[in-house]
């Protein structure tokens, strides 16, 4: 491969037709096989320029062995980081159109966690725990149509965590669901570090076998003790199987194996696509393996390596912002305590941890759990901040939340990856319904800051000024903005502040993403004539009807939501302007309507019309 040239390369469907037809004995096949669709698993993270490569690699030699070997099926990942590989062994057996893989992460092309509108994706995942019990009532709905097929559940060993899981193993045993086969990709690493350093998970066989499971523990990139157990499981009638498949992250090319680590380390290959030295390396190490097995080269398709963001250090950053004026605030009081979910490097807490590693708790990814020890310390006196990516901490811990709520003590919950945005991961992770799930929390207050300097005030806000709870919601993705805050501005709960002035229309909304698009949108107005007032209101569930009298003299409100428009702020501001004023403006609600697209950002925002552009169409067509 020419590696003077920056070229993306993949294994193109003829050449692995040719490999397939060859009359190889099954496991040299499937070693082939394996390291050639870890080339176009690469080819597809890369391209996209986001994936998970370590999961997808430590589990692609199992999957491609089911797909080549089993017969009348049904497999799903309950993990679903590793979908890259699924997509790379369905697209080189033809069981999905092959051009998809150009289309990555992509508007209209494969999603970045399993979505069941794609062929030969079952049920979808990317939320963790969940697999096992689809699987059970995959298998009771098979058993009521008469029918008996083996389910194959891929769960990763950091999902093992999440107490669902645990709900579902005796379920499957009492009911007898001897077709359900589980695989632990034990790959023993999660997002953060090491499985046994997050939260061990003790002697799995003894646990497993406990339940009632058959069990079995081999070598998961051995093709014959794969072909050994899975034989075994076939003559097993009475009861459900579960494999513990040891495993690598990375597996297949060196330097990106887990193993090539220490305890102290950071693997960096769980999230985000590589560097094009890393993956030209990658690639040659891959082609080396497999023309030591076919004592010849493969053909590779060459592609244009993909446009990257320039790295502006002008960019906002809010989760940094947040970071280090949480730091600021640990250092003057000591009751501040952190708790995380696996995420640390996604919500700011990094430096907090290396600082006051015992003020720090990594709870691992079990929400629930975080959530009630959260409540406890802070019955004990403590101010406990807790984090998890939006999506997971304002769903999977609600009840917990409530329960926090009803004892009236104050905790602060930090919610990551707001909104649509980024697109690439999916439905699963764009969180589009926390404003809605959290905001009749009584004594819980919404904030999401629209910059930096909102971030820091914000964070300050809820630990200084609010004697309740703060639920703080914070994009991760940064961008340059094209609005300042006011000098001396401060946050005053239900105020909004005017970032730009206008006559005619006043367009409200909150954080960096449509606040943005709001202000390109104004501009394009402005040049059709119209007047248009922007407005930060960062409050979600909280508005001042003084405040609301400012609103009156226009002709026309808009509001925009990096949300559903069912009970997000919109329509909180739309309550209180009926509610508080006979006559007052036409309201427009603008927000998500769908489920969320998965795509580039630009390509999402432009999807559900939240773009500039289409904020500006939509309003002329209603001016």
């Amino acid at each position: 491969m020419d590696n003077k040239m920056k070229n993306l390369y993949f294994a193109p469907l003829n050449e692995i037709g040719r490999i397939r037809n060859e009359f190889f004995d099954p496991i040299k096949k499937a070693r082939i096989l394996s390291d050639i669709f870890r080339i176009n698993t690469l080819y597809m993270i890369t391209k996209a320029g986001s994936g998970h490569i370590g999961t997808s690699f430590s589990s692609i030699d199992i999957v491609t062995w089911l797909w080549l070997n089993e017969k009348d099926f049904l497999y799903f990942s309950s993990k679903g980081h590793d979908v890259p590989a699924f997509y790379s062994v369905l697209t080189g057996l033809e069981k999905l159109d092959f051009n998809l893989i150009h289309k990555f992460r992509r508007l209209g092309g494969l999603p970045g966690h399993p979505d069941i509108n794609t062929p030969n994706i079952i049920t979808n995942t990317g939320s963790l725990g969940m697999g096992i019990s689809k699987a059970r009532g995959m298998a009771l709905a098979n058993r009521l149509n008469g029918e008996i097929k083996k389910i194959y559940v891929m769960v990763g060993d950091g999902e093992l965590q999440e107490g669902q899981i645990w709900e579902s193993l005796q379920p499957a045993v009492n009911d007898k669901l001897f077709e359900i086969i589980v695989i632990i990709d034990h790959n023993k690493m999660q997002a953060t570090g090491f499985v046994d350093k997050v939260s061990n998970l003790g002697n799995l066989e003894n646990k497993l076998h406990s339940f009632g499971w058959e069990t079995a523990r081999c070598n998961g990139h051995d093709f014959e003790s794969l072909q050994q157990v899975f034989s075994k499981f076939n003559k097993v009638q009475n009861k459900p199987k579960i494999l513990i498949a040891d495993t690598i992250k990375g597996r297949g090319v060196s330097f990106m194996e887990s193993t090539m680590i220490g305890d102290s380390e950071h693997y960096k290959f769980h999230a985000g696509a590589p560097c094009f030295e890393d993956y030209t390396n990658a690639v040659n190490e891959l082609l080396d393996k497999i023309y030591i097995e076919l004592k010849e080269n493969i053909r590779l398709s060459r592609a244009d390596w993909p446009k990257r963001p320039v790295i502006n250090k002008k960019l906002e950053n809010l989760i940094a912002a947040y970071g280090d004026e949480l730091l600021k605030i640990a250092e003057e009081r000591k009751d501040v305590v952190i708790l995380d979910a696996d995420l640390s490097p996604d919500c700011g807490t990094e430096l907090f941890r290396e600082k006051f590693p015992k003020r720090s708790f990594e709870c691992g990814i079990a929400e629930q759990d975080m959530i009630s020890v959260a409540g406890g310390l802070a019955l004990r006196g403590k101010l406990p901040i807790a984090h998890s990516f939006a999506c997971f901490l304002s769903a999977r811990p609600n009840e917990q939340i409530y329960n926090n709520a009803t004892e009236k003590t104050k905790i602060i919950y930090v919610g990551t990856l707001a909104g649509l945005t980024p697109g690439g991961p999916g439905h699963s992770h764009q969180s589009v319904r926390d404003i809605s799930a959290l905001g009749a929390m009584p004594g819980l207050t919404l904030i999401e800051p629209c910059n930096e300097e909102e971030a820091r005030l914000a964070i300050r806000w809820a630990t200084e000024e609010n004697n309740e709870s703060t639920y703080l919601r914070l994009t991760n993705v940064q961008m340059k903005l094209p609005y300042n805050l006011p000098t001396n501005y401060r946050l005053k709960k239900g105020y909004g502040i005017f970032l730009t002035k206008g006559k005619d229309i006043a367009i409200i909304g909150y954080g960096p993403t449509l606040l943005k698009e709001a202000f390109l949108a104004a501009k394009q107005l402005t040049k059709k004539g119209l007047s248009v007032a922007l407005i930060n209101f960062p409050w979600l569930n909280n508005i001042n009807s003084e405040w609301l009298k400012k609103l009156l003299s226009y002709a026309m409100i808009i509001t925009l939501d990096n949300h559903y428009i069912a009970q997000g702020q919109g329509e909180m501001i739309a309550g209180a302007l009926a509610k508080n004023f006979k006559n007052h403006p036409k309201i427009i609600s603008l927000g998500v309507k769908e489920i969320p697209a998965c795509g580039q950002n630009d390509e999402v925002l432009k999807h559900h019309s939240l773009d500039a552009e289409s904020i500006a169409k939509k309003i002329i067509k209603l001016n």
